[in-house]
């Protein structure tokens, strides 16, 4: 018989049947790396385990010292509020709880200061409005010679008359409510203007008198600037442009027109969740803010003029306000309305209004009138 030659697929089919297997041997190369495979794996896991151990404790410590530093923080705050109602001075601390305090003692001495116009008679008598057209004609007021002469009749009154609604001509409307609003305007602004005078003269010197202190300590207080800084001071006892304001007051009383001004004088709608106010038919039913309310125009305008001057939301219009002073160059309305855009839930659209009624009703032609002195020491401002 031949010898027959046997293929290692026959050999390994019988091994098979009589059940044993045969497996090719793995090369050196693929044994190395699995073990140099395994090796890694090893490392990384122990790599993690260390810093897991590590970085446990001194994350569970910073958020203890975080949580600690928040709580001396609201301490502070409050501390530091309480010092800025007796004009002591205080610790630092941070620029978002700064702003905080700023808004609290601003608003408390805001009130303070407006609840003078409380001791008024309370019988002011309202006039009517044909009675109000015919005192500006006695007096020669028209806003005609003042767009030419700019000068304004001090004619100061506390009331808007009922009738507002009632004048079909808007034109005519118009005229009235500007010529009652300017000088409240004009009026206020001369009062900071005064302010501001006398704070640089106090910047000027090298040695302040005890009265000068007092007064600065004062001005901190009403204008909110927790940690008395001077150059917050500066920046925020400054003028609001008066065709500005009297554009603010048309849009948010409809030109004299609704239950906020005629019932409570409230050119500029305000809110309050503390001080006296109307409630808003419109609002929601667990709302808690009202419309603030005042006893006289004078009132609301000098709030006004304080909100903007010292309210965390305004404070790109003051920023704005200061680079345009800082350039010599004149408060323009319709630029710092840009930064408005916080006063209403409309936003850019609050914005656009405004300057609508700037540029319509021509009011920057009052930005550069002048009260006519009532006393001699307005005389120097004119």
């Amino acid at each position: 018989m031949a010898n027959k030659k046997i293929s290692f697929s026959e050999i390994k089919k019988y091994l098979e049947i009589k059940g044993l297997t045969i497996s090719k041997k793995k090369k050196n190369n693929d044994l190395r790396n699995n073990n140099l495979e395994v090796l890694l794996r090893t490392f990384l896991s122990s790599i993690i385990i260390i810093s897991f151990f590590v970085v446990t404790p001194i994350v569970i410590e910073f958020n203890k010292k975080s949580s600690f530093l928040s709580k001396e923080n609201d301490n502070n705050s409050s501390i530091n509020f309480k010092k800025t109602l007796k004009g002591e001075k205080f610790s630092k601390s941070t620029k978002a709880h700064d702003t905080k305090i700023d808004d609290i003692a601003a608003q408390q001495y805001l009130f303070n200061e407006v609840s003078q116009y409380e001791d008024l008679p309370s019988d002011t008598v309202r006039l009517s409005a044909s009675t109000i057209e015919q005192l500006f004609k006695d007096t020669n007021y028209k806003l005609e010679d003042v767009r030419k002469n700019k000068l304004v009749k001090p004619v100061s009154l506390s009331l808007l008359p009922e009738e507002m609604k009632m004048i079909e001509s808007s034109t005519k409307r118009k005229e009235l409510f500007i010529q009652i609003i300017l000088p409240l305007v004009i009026k206020e602004n001369n009062n900071i203007k005064l302010d501001r005078r006398r704070l640089f003269v106090i910047l000027n010197k090298s040695s302040n008198s005890t009265a000068e202190k007092n007064w600065l300590r004062e001005k901190f207080k009403k204008y909110g600037v927790a940690n008395q800084d001077m150059s917050t001071l500066k920046i925020r006892m400054d003028e609001i442009p008066t065709s500005l304001a009297i554009a603010q007051a048309a849009k948010e009383t409809g030109w004299g027109t609704s239950r906020f001004a005629q019932e409570g004088n409230a050119l500029f709608g305000q809110w309050t969740w503390t001080g006296e106010g109307i409630k808003p038919k419109g609002a929601e039913t667990n709302s808690t803010h009202k419309v603030m309310k005042f006893k006289v125009l004078q009132a609301s305008v000098k709030a006004y003029h304080r909100n903007l001057n010292t309210h965390s939301s305004y404070r790109e219009f003051r920023k704005a306000r200061a680079d345009l002073r800082d350039k010599k160059r004149s408060l323009d309305s319709i630029s710092l309305s840009k930064h408005l855009n916080r006063y209403a839930e409309t936003g850019e659209k609050y914005v656009e209004i405004l300057q609508k009624i700037i540029k319509q009703n021509k009011l920057t032609d009052f930005d550069d009138a002048k009260l006519l002195p009532s006393s001699i020491e307005l005389e120097s401002l004119i």
